[in-house]
């Protein structure tokens, strides 16, 4: 009987070694998961970054006046006023 006691007890004693070790494992694995998912998320926001500053790029350099100017003139004939071209109204005073 102490013999299938003590077999018992070993045989407990490595089922418990053998699952610690199988959560160990799969412990680590998911923290890998965890952890590539989090690069890979990193790497997302660097990229979107990129394009957002370039986006911003792209936009101020069609809002300078550079390229505003003589893309008004040539589609919309717009110029610089001459002198008789110029109205100026007279603003009423709020009391």
């Amino acid at each position: 009987m102490k013999g299938v006691a003590s077999l018992l007890r070993v045989m407990f004693a490595a089922a418990l070694l053998v699952g610690a070790l199988a959560l160990v494992t799969w412990r680590q694995s998911r923290a890998l998961e965890v952890l590539e998912q989090l690069d890979r998320v990193r790497r997302e926001t660097i990229v979107a970054e990129a394009e957002r500053e370039e986006l911003a790029r792209t936009i101020e350099g069609l809002e300078s006046r550079v390229r505003v100017v003589p893309t008004a003139r040539e589609r919309l004939g717009m110029h610089l006023p001459a002198a008789s071209e110029q109205v100026f109204l007279a603003a009423e005073s709020k009391q």
